[in-house]
């Protein structure tokens, strides 16, 4: 079966979804630990709740993201793309200054 590239357009939503330092930090912590909820998320990172929030949404408009509701809490987890760009976010790091 023949897979479909992305188009431009498509890419470009993916990037814009993580040109913040924070989402991209939201992306290291759900990649270490998958189905994460919310609070988690921001004791981890010392950030406001609310900001979490936010950055969280944009991430799952950006399809980078998953969030799965259980009762009162919600598990995050990274989409297909959301993997890919973990990995790419540690292989950059990994690369340093160069």
């Amino acid at each position: 079966m023949e897979r479909k590239l992305k188009t431009a357009k498509q890419l470009e939503r993916h990037f814009k979804g993580v040109a913040n330092h924070r989402r991209i930090e939201i992306i290291k912590v759900v990649s270490a630990r998958e189905g994460i909820d919310l609070e988690v998320i921001a004791e981890e990172l010392n950030c406001n709740i609310k900001t979490t929030s936010e950055h969280t949404r944009r991430l799952v408009q950006a399809g980078l993201l998953n969030k799965k509701y259980l009762g009162r809490t919600v598990a995050h987890t990274l989409s297909p793309y959301g993997k890919i760009f973990a990995k790419f976010i540690k292989e950059s790091e990994r690369m340093g200054g160069q």
